[in-house]
């Protein structure tokens, strides 16, 4: 019995700290908010919090981490679906929707975090732009697969239409700036699907 409580306690207080700080990081920001005040809120002890993160950018960056992890397996699973390009590139467009419009929604985590560490060498900095190529590299992925010709001006543009759908939808009326995301991610496929091959 002993065993295995030592083996499951850090990890379900790690994982409480880092349930604490992704609600708190991700609703108020990150520099606003203390280390204290998630020891607090997450209730465990300083020696606790030390042991599974030796600062906070430790935990900032596994909040990060958490985010990726989260929108890698969204965008993992329209596109494990077996979809034609054009059709996983709208199933994901649907899972940013969805996100745009779920409970407590306030922007994109990573441009938050990324206005908050501007220095472009800095480890939460690099995080985000990781993260970012990532997501360009995937839906240039599915841009070439429909069309190779200028698939990578596409998806950039794929991509500036989710930044601002995601700004925009934590200021006006979500349901306006999902429709409004969605017609212009479909008018772009259609575009990109008409395009000339390259000879």
């Amino acid at each position: 019995m002993a065993p295995s409580e030592t083996g499951t306690r850090p990890s379900e207080a790690r994982q409480r700290l880092l349930d604490t700080a992704t609600r708190i990081f991700y609703g108020e920001g990150i520099h606003s908010v203390g280390v204290d005040r998630i020891i607090n809120e997450a209730k465990v002890t300083r020696a606790t919090f030390y042991r599974h993160f030796p600062g906070k950018e430790d935990l900032v960056l596994a909040y990060l981490h958490a985010a990726d992890h989260a929108i890698r397996s969204q965008v993992e699973t329209a596109i494990a679906a077996g979809l034609p390009a054009p059709d996983a590139l709208r199933a994901v467009a649907e899972s940013i929707a969805q996100s745009i419009q779920s409970a407590g929604f306030r922007g994109c985590a990573f441009l938050n975090a990324v206005a908050e560490y501007p220095d472009p060498d800095h480890p939460v900095h690099q995080a985000v732009l990781a993260h970012r190529r990532w997501f360009l590299d995937t839906v240039n992925t599915l841009m070439a697969n429909i069309q190779e010709t200028e698939a990578e001006p596409a998806a950039q543009h794929f991509v500036m239409l989710r930044d601002g759908a995601m700004a925009a939808g934590c200021l006006f009326d979500r349901a306006l700036i999902c429709e409004t995301f969605l017609r212009g991610v479909e008018g772009l496929i259609r575009t990109h699907s008409a395009r000339q091959p390259s000879r």
